[in-house]
């Protein structure tokens, strides 16, 4: 049935209406022109036009000549809760907020050489050819594969070849890709305990069993169950203890891989950060029976919006990975492989790691030093050889950590929980970030906001 036509310019009135109560449009802003949005509504221009004076007439609208029609700044905003339309249910707003301080996972973003990268990527999108409009391909951009294999096997001691490279858009999308290939759906895959916490959910969504498995002072300890059939295991900064997977427990693991035809997920996110003597290899360099798959990421030595990981898989394993790609890559554009592809080849790379592993240690020994001097009757911070956050053990062992990082995110400070990321009691600890604090003064401060919740 068709609507009368002296009835349409409502849908018009109704549509800016719905937007305007929604905080969709904002005091201020510029509404579509009537031409325009005639078009993409398939009515007449007098239409949108008469819809427009009614909005204008009850105080909604405001015409600013060749400025065209706004939103009037005269509209308060509408109280939570008391919107006519259905959505006033949901928070609609956006948060626009600043990274915190002591944020976790964070690169020093101060120092990432941004003026170097902007030349590349504008060379890169004057370069763009017809070929690179296409879909990327679902593998990833083969130089690229190219570029990483010989980067690991230079700097990580990884021996593998382009193909078995394989292009994803972060952790997440490793993780899924890696067992929906390897594992059935219901096994059971051992996680460190203490560990990452999206480790376990990411899992749980995708219909396998999380099995924690404990975490001591030589990294993850060998399972006990039988029924586990793969590991997910960070060797180099066990995340969040950053303690070292010592090289008996390496061989240890492989060892167990290899008797029971099981896989190791090596998850190497920070492995080139240590603060202590040269970075250690990864464990996949000392898999001679092909059990390891690894995973890398270009979030933390580069920058976390890239969205951009990669996994290196067995030879034998290539073609099944192959046939599933679609699936799961060819999310990642052209154009920002081709940027990370013209940044390594231009040798801005390692350099920029080598650079940021120093930083790094300045940072963390700035910050150590200051937390021991300031809050040590209150904590302790716990030595460790790498990585890009610290663990604040708090001296007194009835105190809830949990309770004291949402103080502390209230209050727009970063904090996790020690307890967030295990499955057993742990003493009260808080994984406070580093890599972002980059002056004294800066520390200074940032204690005293911290002190004052201890």
């Amino acid at each position: 049935m068709k609507t009368p036509k002296q009835f349409v310019y409502k849908r018009v009135y109704r549509r800016i209406l719905d937007a305007i109560l929604q905080q969709i449009l904002k005091p201020g802003e510029k509404v579509p022109s009537a031409r325009a949005l005639a078009k993409e509504m398939g009515v007449s221009r007098g239409t949108v036009e008469e819809g427009y004076a009614l909005l204008k007439a009850e105080g909604y609208l405001e015409a600013k000549g060749q400025a065209g029609t706004v939103v009037s700044h005269q509209l308060l905003t509408p109280t939570k809760g008391n919107s006519p339309t259905p959505s006033s249910q949901f928070n609609l707003e956006i948060n626009h907020s600043d990274i915190l301080p002591f944020h976790l996972g964070i690169p020093a973003l101060d120092a990432f050489p941004i003026n170097t990268w902007s030349r590349i990527s504008a060379r890169c999108a004057r370069n763009t050819h017809k070929s690179s409009l296409a879909y990327p391909p679902t593998c990833g951009l083969p130089d690229l594969r190219v570029a990483i294999s010989q980067y690991l096997q230079l700097y990580r001691g990884v021996q593998c070849h382009p193909a078995q490279v394989f292009i994803t858009s972060g952790y997440v999308n490793s993780i899924r890709w890696i067992t929906s290939v390897l594992l059935k759906t219901q096994s059971h895959i051992g996680i460190e305990d203490p560990g990452y916490p999206l480790t376990r959910q990411v899992l749980a969504s995708s219909g396998f069993h999380p099995e924690p498995i404990p975490v001591d002072d030589e990294g993850l300890a060998l399972p006990d169950n039988s029924k586990v059939k793969a590991l997910i295991v960070t060797p180099a900064h066990q995340s969040p203890t950053c303690v070292s997977l010592s090289l008996q427990r390496r061989q240890m693991l492989l060892n167990w891989a290899v008797s029971n035809q099981s896989w190791i997920i090596e998850d190497d996110y920070d492995g080139e950060y240590r603060h202590t003597g040269q970075p250690l290899p990864a464990l996949k360099s000392l898999d001679t029976h092909d059990r390891v798959i690894y995973s890398g990421t270009f979030s933390k030595v580069l920058f976390p919006s890239l969205r951009v990981a990669y996994i290196v898989v067995p030879p034998s394993q290539v073609f099944q990975f192959e046939q599933c790609a679609e699936l799961f890559t060819g999310n990642v554009s052209t154009f920002t492989q081709n940027c990370i592809l013209t940044f390594m080849q231009e040798g801005h790379f390692p350099r920029h790691i080598q650079r940021m592993r120093k930083l790094y240690r300045e940072r963390r020994e700035l910050t150590s030093e200051l937390f021991t001097k300031m809050l040590g009757h209150k904590l302790s911070i716990e030595p460790q050889p790498g990585g890009m956050h610290m663990i604040a053990r708090l001296n007194n062992p009835k105190c809830d950590d949990l309770a004291l990082s949402r103080q502390m995110m209230k209050a727009g400070l970063f904090a996790q929980a020690l307890s967030q990321c295990s499955s057993k009691p742990t003493h009260p600890s808080l994984i406070l970030g580093f890599t972002n604090i980059r002056t004294t003064e800066e520390c200074h401060s940032l204690i005293g906001r911290l002190s004052q919740f201890l």
